[in-house]
């Protein structure tokens, strides 16, 4: 079985994300970028069930510039095999990412395609549902934990009640949570031989989809900063603050 997983090229969650003076969007320039977390877990999950010997191949693909390239060399340090960097330098919202995936789902055939449950930049959570749409697959979403069978895979995702196990047959769609598991540090001879593993680059033509943006983002603003707190001396003073002040009762 083949593995497919998208990686996305986003900033750092490290970094302390700065809007730009006109307000269009997030400053980029100069700022240290790396793969979605959630990405890195998906990778790792891939990984885990090539090493079960379960999976014969992990194929990484990213749509994005052409530094994104960089991102799929990290998921090859870590230990996939190949990957498809498909070169843009288009804002592409999540509909046209799970237009292009599906193209790259028919071309690879793979038998599982695990996803970030979402990016930390726009924090969507549409694409791995909307993939599965495309393709007429099954999917199973926030995965905290995955065991893949010879007759399919079972998906342990949380809800509000507790824990839910569903069963899908394959091929299916993943999309990973936290809790799934821990991604590897790549180590530096995995590093060195990553410069060597093939990756193929294709352009959004090459795929006939169509990326056009469907939204328009008006403006760009940081969040209000937090008021300091205050104490009170009784609970009717804090009952009559929440109802007068605060407005919440």
């Amino acid at each position: 079985m083949k593995i497919l997983v998208p990686v996305k090229r986003v900033v750092d969650y490290n970094v302390k994300v700065r809007v730009k003076a006109d307000e269009s969007g997030v400053e980029l320039a100069n700022v240290k970028m790396s793969m979605n977390p959630f990405d890195e877990i998906s990778v790792e999950e891939a990984l885990k069930i090539k090493e079960a010997g379960k999976a014969e191949e992990v194929v990484l693909v990213s749509i994005g510039p052409k530094q994104a390239g960089e991102t799929i060399r990290t998921g090859l340090a870590m230990g996939a095999d190949r990957g498809i960097l498909i070169n843009t330098d288009e804002n592409v919202e999540p509909l046209a990412v799970a237009k292009l995936l599906k193209a790259v789902v028919e071309a690879e055939e793979p038998g599982l395609v695990i996803l970030g449950k979402q990016a930390i930049d726009d924090d969507s959570n549409q694409t791995g549902q909307m993939l599965a749409a495309l393709l007429d697959w099954p999917q199973g979403t926030f995965a905290s934990n995955v065991e893949v069978a010879d007759d399919g895979v079972a998906v342990t995702r949380e809800v509000d009640g507790g824990l839910q196990t569903v069963k899908l047959a394959l091929p299916a769609i993943i999309t990973t949570d936290l809790r799934l598991n821990e991604p590897r540090y790549a180590t530096l001879p995995n590093i060195m031989k990553a410069k060597k593993k093939p990756v193929d680059e294709k352009t959004v033509a090459d795929y006939g989809v169509d990326i056009s943006p469907r939204l328009k983002v008006l403006k760009t603003t940081e969040p209000a900063g937090r008021q300091a707190g205050v104490k009170v001396a009784s609970v009717s003073e804090l009952v009559d603050k929440l109802k007068n002040e605060a407005g919440v009762l």
